[in-house]
Parts: C-alpha cells; sequence; structure tokens
C-alpha cells in the first residue's frame, strides 16, 4: 500500500493506529488509486450531520445552552442515528411552532404559514433526496448516453436533431413564440395542438435544454415515477419537483453525455467557459453538471455548486464534496461570490476556509436570463463553483497561482452559525452566545460575545 501511494509503510502505521491525520493530497491520491469516493473517508456526511445538528441546537427557543462544535460531534460519533432523530423531533417542532403563531397572531395568515411551511418541506425533502444520491443516477446516465449516441447529438445539431426527433416519433411541432404570446412562460407543452411552443426570449442553450427536457418527459416518465416512488417523498408536491428535477438531470445527461464531457474536462482542466461553447451550454448548465461527475470508477471532482442573487437569496445548491450550505439564511459576506456581481462576465477566483478548518478553491461569475424588451428588468444572478482545495491544481482557474502562498479568506456558513470573533461584515450576533456590551470601546464589529 505504500508503494501505491508513494509514501512509507511506517507512515501508513501511524495513520491507521490514529497517530497521523490523514492529509488532504494523500486522501486524493488514495481515491485515485483504489478508486473510491473520497468524501466517504473524509466524513462528509458525518460532517453535514454535526453542521445540521449545530444549527438546531444554536436555535434560541431550544435554550440548549452554549452548545458548541465539539460537542456536536461527540454526539454524532456516539450516535448518529440519535442526531438524526433528533433533527426529525426538531423539524416538527418548527412546523408546530409555526401553527402555534398562525392561531394566536390575529395579524398571521394561517393559509399563508402553512403554505410557507409545506413548500419548505418539500423543497427540503427533494434536496435530500439528491444529496442522499450524490447527485447522481446512473440509469438516467446510461439512457441519456445511449440516446445520444443514438441522436448523433456529439456531431450533430442539437436544436435541429431534438426538433426531428419530437416530430417523428411523437408528431409534436416546435414553434418559436414571440414574448407577447407567452409573456410569463419559457416553454409550453400544447396536447390538443400537438405543439411545443419556446419564447423567443430563450438563448440558443436554453433552447435546446428545454427540447430536450421535454424529450426525456416523453419518452422516458415510467424511469423518472420509479425513481420518485423510492424515494419516500413527504408529499405530492415534493414528487412533482423531484419528477421534473430528474427530468432536468436526464436533458443535461443527455446534452453533455458522461464519457464525453468527463474527458473533456479533464482535457480542458474544467474550464466552464470553453465547455460552454464546446456543449453548446450556458455556463450555469456547464457548472451545474460538474456537479454530477461521481461514476463509482470513472469520478470528476466533486464540487459544490450555488446560485445566488444580488440579495442574497440562494435559489439553487448542490454539493457532490462536503461542503455544507446553511438552511437558514444566506452565504457568508466575505464569500466573493457576492462581489462578482461588480465585475459582470468575469471570473473570480477565491480560496475560503469554513470554521472547520477545512479549506475550498471557489470561482464565481455573474449570468443573467434572458433580455426582454428594452423597458424590462434584466435579472442577474451570481454562479459560485469550488471543490476542496487538494483539487485546485487540476483547474484552469489555479494554473497561475501559487496556492501555497495564497491566505485563505476564513468565512462562516451564514452569521448565525459563525463564531468567527471581530469580524466587520458580521451582520447579526451568532444564535445561543451572549452578547457583551462595553461603553469604553467600540470593536469592528458591534456584536460582542463571549466565546467558549
Amino acid at each position: 500500500m505504500g508503494e501505491d501511494l508513494g509514501v512509507s509503510a511506517s507512515y501508513i502505521n501511524l495513520i491507521e493506529g490514529n497517530q497521523r491525520p490523514i492529509s488532504a493530497n494523500l486522501l486524493v491520491t488514495l481515491a485515485q488509486v483504489y478508486d473510491f469516493d473520497m468524501t466517504d473517508v473524509g466524513g462528509a456526511g458525518d460532517a453535514r450531520l454535526v453542521s445540521e445538528l449545530l444549527e438546531a441546537l444554536r436555535d434560541p427557543a431550544l435554550e440548549a445552552g452554549p452548545v458548541g462544535k465539539n460537542d456536536a460531534e461527540d454526539i454524532v460519533n456516539a450516535n448518529p442515528d440519535i442526531a438524526r432523530a433528533f433533527l426529525r423531533l426538531y423539524t416538527n417542532h418548527r412546523e408546530l411552532s409555526m401553527r402555534l403563531y398562525s392561531d394566536a397572531n390575529p395579524l398571521a395568515d394561517r393559509e399563508k404559514v402553512e403554505v410557507l411551511e409545506q413548500s419548505d418541506r418539500s423543497v427540503d425533502s427533494v434536496r435530500e433526496f439528491f444529496h442522499v444520491h450524490r447527485n447522481y443516477f446512473p440509469e438516467l446516465e446510461a439512457e441519456a448516453e445511449k440516446l445520444s449516441s443514438e441522436l448523433f447529438l456529439s456531431t450533430d445539431e442539437p436544436h435541429t436533431t431534438l426538433t426531428d426527433r419530437l416530430k417523428t416519433k411523437h408528431n409534436y411541432q416546435v414553434r418559436i413564440v414571440p414574448t407577447h404570446v407567452m409573456p410569463n412562460q419559457l416553454r409550453y407543452f400544447d396536447r390538443h395542438h400537438r405543439r411545443i411552443d419556446l419564447s423567443e426570449l430563450l438563448r440558443q442553450s436554453g433552447r435546446r435544454f428545454q427540447l430536450a427536457v421535454q424529450v426525456a418527459l416523453l419518452e422516458y416518465a415510467p424511469l423518472f415515477r420509479e425513481h420518485v416512488d423510492r424515494a419516500g417523498l413527504p408529499d405530492r408536491s415534493a414528487e412533482e419537483l423531484a419528477y421534473l428535477s430528474l427530468a432536468n438531470y436526464f436533458a443535461a445527461a443527455l446534452l453533455m453525455p458522461y464519457s464525453r464531457f468527463l474527458k473533456e474536462c479533464e482535457a480542458t482542466k474544467y474550464d466552464v467557459e470553453l465547455l460552454s461553447h464546446r456543449f453548446g451550454a450556458s455556463f450555469e448548465q456547464v457548472a451545474h453538471r460538474m456537479t454530477t461527475l461521481q461514476k463509482p470508477d470513472a469520478r470528476g471532482i466533486p464540487f459544490f455548486f450555488v446560485r445566488m442573487d444580488s440579495a442574497g437569496n440562494v435559489s439553487k445548491r448542490f454539493s457532490a464534496g462536503r461542503f455544507h450550505f446553511s438552511k437558514f439564511g444566506g452565504a457568508c459576506p466575505l464569500w466573493n461570490i457576492h462581489d462578482c456581481f461588480a465585475t459582470p462576465g468575469q471570473v473570480r477566483t477565491q480560496i475560503i476556509e469554513m470554521p472547520d478548518n477545512t479549506t475550498y478553491f471557489s470561482i464565481a461569475r455573474t449570468m443573467s436570463r434572458a433580455e426582454g424588451a428594452y423597458d424590462q428588468h434584466q435579472t442577474k444572478y451570481a454562479i459560485g463553483l469550488g471543490c476542496d482545495i487538494a483539487y485546485a491544481p487540476r483547474l484552469i482557474y489555479a494554473q497561475n497561482l501559487n496556492l501555497e502562498a495564497m491566505t485563505p479568506e476564513k468565512i462562516g456558513v451564514n452569521c448565525y452559525m459563525c463564531e468567527r470573533e471581530n469580524c466587520p461584515s458580521r451582520a447579526h450576533a451568532p444564535l445561543n452566545k451572549k452578547l457583551i456590551f462595553d461603553t469604553r470601546s467600540r470593536g469592528v464589529s458591534v456584536f460582542r460575545f463571549e466565546t467558549d
């Protein structure tokens, strides 16, 4: 084993005896030599459970007292099933609290509270469904790659090919429709007139993707339903969201088939811009697709992905690695995904360090939705893509950087969950920490608090 990994046998012995920590570089080498998912031994599942447990225990309503990260780790290490059971109980507590609030408050709209509560549960359950599968579905990948080869999508123009497929196999006509005909829609499936209408506002990459989604829904619906039925989702809304999400997953796999896409990712050093041209896809579509490269015998870099608007609202997030997103609140203001709105269209790079000392290399750039008429507002949002720092040398974005000389930016999950002291960007006091006020001094942050 030492020969395989290029280290001494005594070093292996020390690691096995828990006398030495395993380095990030050695972990990457292990995963490559023995072909396994690095997160299996990197503690990704436990780290995520610890973060969620800590987030729940810091809810002031529980009055749990000063609970630190070590305390949460001890609970998870002792019995992870008990930790998961507590989180389910806490989720039920939050839902019940919302109901009680709506009953007790005459100004509260009970129906709206219940709809919000239901929507939140549905979205979270689908995110958990994708997380459990590590955002990788081998059956969908195999069928999508097979169909892509059958349609010669690697050589023929995808829009024309998919339009022909819909016409010849399903007898559906594709039309590009003016915006005044479909002012609030991008795609409409008209079963009665045997038509698929696409908005003229869609860019070419968007038109291809929507056609691929429609082919997926017409030809692979039973496969999607089978996955949804096995998922055990809590309600009809979650099932429909999962169904549509799987169709979108299939569409991306059809336009960017796994083997070819992974090969091109490695050849271009994961150059998102170049790959978007090579596959006729948008920056967001390519970045999102990179998070799905988790085939056991042909893995790509385990990326995390996030989409955020200028107000800090997170509308989409996936993680194939250990990166943890907060379930509540936005992202840390020190993360440069916020700054990229000042330099639209440019890729910004950053090394970030989380409170658990895990370090990541991230890139971020702005995107805009399809423009409309002159007087219509253009929606801008930011895409963040990142991976463990150990993978950074494999990225085009890090090739001219001295990674060892760069100082990571210490960020948190969000202000409520972050216990970093003296942060000038802090907007909220950390939960479950006692605030300290001193009239004699004023720190860089208005929030001063007791530390462990």
